[in-house]
């Protein structure tokens, strides 16, 4: 039976609630979950934080006796073995749900074992109503899952003329005050943020998140938020006026929809597909305008995205000599880190006594990526986040190593002299170029941000 249009807003509505926890619930998935009769939504919730109670039992509990002969709507199907929590299968059936549909599967489950239990139990079982962007906005969790390695961005940073520091190594500033805090957004949702010795000892950064007020709610220009807008399409009461899709680098003109018409559900699966950069900036000067004083989602005390303290992603250094000097703000405890170095080379001074240090492989006189992945994903890391120089960034690429970039383009040039962006194998011809598929485009303040997708090689 095909999906209706109550069934697509409920669904959105759910991956709205899942965005909530955007940079709470490392390493669990963000999950979003709603149940209803009907129209009619009787409980709602989301995972907040690993160990509490998961999106599904925070909906049961909002709508109590009202969960008999309902509809679950959730964005990842619902576990069946108890890990910090009891199975959500098990709460939904003592529920007495009649229906389950699931956006995402779960292939961490044990086969089947949940959804079996939930059809043993006469529950209707519905998947795959907007799979995609489910999986998207849990993107890391399913690369580690699915491929034992976390999911890795390259974050950088460019003049017009391809440049990232001038030739004496100054790079402050090159973009404007509004991509560098986009920046500190998708710091804020990664696992992990890291780096290499080279830029430890150029520029000692911080690595750590800070986030001004009212700026990270999902929504912001960088991926979450837009399937809020997604279920706004189909549960306004009368037609409203949805801004056109963008062009090039943004798009201009309204048009009237019909919410409940078969074009807004195809509008509701364009756009909670977290990649409608016109409707997610709508969604988050409708949200900034009804909270302006509202605290960054996560933070102490925070209002709405993720209650509690914010997950800190945990610094990771690759420095296969151990370089990194006394003093460096990498060192200094306020959030984990781990440098990663070569065997056979000893943490033994007080240096990295408020850090860990792991010996890792060396390969052709540098430290071995994928076995850095690959240790990073047995520590439940799900999405890394990268800044680092040419060499480190051009490395992780030339390896196939990365999922995406995330570039920003200011406008400005810093001559032929400067620094370049990175620093790949040198090519023969032009049918070896690099490949890259953009997947988004937008202004961020005065600057131009990207994001890319790598073509794979051989």
């Amino acid at each position: 039976m095909p999906f209706t249009a109550t069934d697509h807003r409920h669904m959105a509505r759910a991956l709205a609630l899942a965005e909530r926890g955007l940079f709470t619930t490392q390493p669990n998935p963000r999950v979003g979950c709603v149940i209803a009769h009907g129209d009619a939504v009787v409980g709602e919730g989301w995972h907040r934080r690993a160990g509490g109670p998961h999106a599904e039992v925070v909906a049961l509990r909002a709508a109590g006796e009202r969960t008999r002969g309902a509809t679950v709507y959730v964005t990842l199907e619902p576990c069946g073995l108890h890990g910090r929590t009891p199975p959500c299968a098990n709460a939904l059936i003592a529920a007495g749900v009649a229906r389950v549909v699931i956006a995402a599967e779960d292939t961490s489950q044990a086969e089947g074992a949940g959804l079996a239990r939930l059809r043993a139990a006469g529950i209707a079982i519905e998947t795959g109503l907007l799979r995609e962007p489910a999986r998207e906005l849990n993107v890391g969790f399913f690369r580690r899952i699915e491929n034992g390695r976390p999911f890795v961005r390259v974050k950088l940073a460019m003049s017009l003329d391809g440049r990232t520091a001038l030739a004496n190594g100054a790079s402050q500033w090159i973009t404007g005050e509004a991509a560098r805090a986009d920046g500190q957004r998708w710091r804020a949702r990664s696992s992990a943020i890291l780096t290499g010795s080279g830029t430890v000892l150029a520029d000692n950064p911080r690595l750590t998140v800070r986030l001004p007020i009212a700026c990270a709610a999902p929504g912001f220009a960088g991926g979450a938020g837009r399937s809020e807008a997604a279920a706004a399409l189909i549960s306004s009461k009368p037609p409203f006026t949805q801004p056109s899709p963008p062009g090039a680098l943004g798009g201009e003109g309204l048009q009237t929809v019909d919410p409940g018409s078969a074009a807004a559900v195809e509008e509701v699966q364009d756009a909670a597909h977290l990649g409608s950069p016109s409707i997610s900036a709508a969604v988050e000067n409708d949200r900034n305008a009804a909270r302006p004083g509202s605290l960054s989602p996560g933070s102490a005390g925070g209002e709405g995205w993720g209650e509690g303290e914010a997950f800190a992603p945990l610094r990771v250094v690759l420095d296969r000599r151990l370089r990194t000097p006394a003093g460096s703000h990498v060192l200094d405890g306020s959030a984990p880190t781990l440098i990663l170095h070569g065997a056979g080379v000893e943490a033994d001074d007080d240096r990295f006594a408020r850090v860990e240090c792991f010996a890792v492989p060396v390969r052709d006189g540098r430290l071995d990526l994928a076995a850095v992945l690959a240790l990073l994903a047995a520590r439940q890391v799900n999405e890394v986040h990268v800044e680092a120089g040419p060499v480190l960034g051009g490395a992780l690429l030339a390896a196939g190593l990365v999922d995406e970039l995330l570039l920003y383009v200011a406008p400005v040039l810093l001559g032929d002299q400067a620094r370049p962006l990175l620093q790949l194998p040198s090519l023969g011809e032009m049918a070896e170029r690099w490949q890259l598929r953009t997947i988004d485009q937008r202004m961020v303040g005065t600057d131009w941000r990207l994001r890319l997708v790598p073509d794979r090689r051989g």
